[in-house]
């Protein structure tokens, strides 16, 4: 399930991820990626540096801009979470 609020040069998305489905590797250019965890476990995959990070509801990461990631649901019932774009152009640059 994904819903989304959009204002000039900032998003807000409410998403919802099976024990299978993931956000799949990517980067955005000028932008930070903000996840606040509402329900479940988040389990993100960075890189440059290389670096995993689990979130529980309540808690909040923030990805630099152009720091590749996967988002991933690391826990064993459905996860919903919160992700916040911006300010900035807002893309989504598919990792190599």
């Amino acid at each position: 399930m994904l819903s989304m609020q959009s204002a000039r040069d900032f998003v807000f998305w409410s998403l919802q991820l099976s024990l299978t489905q993931k956000v799949p590797w990517h980067s955005h250019t000028n932008i930070s990626d903000t996840f606040y965890v509402l329900e479940g476990h988040v389990k993100l995959f960075l890189q440059d540096p290389k670096e995993e990070v689990n979130l529980k509801p309540g808690e909040v990461y923030v990805v630099r801009p152009a720091r590749p990631h996967l988002v991933t649901n690391g826990g064993a019932k459905s996860l919903t979470f919160l992700n916040l774009q911006g300010v900035g152009e807002i893309d989504f640059v598919p990792a190599r």
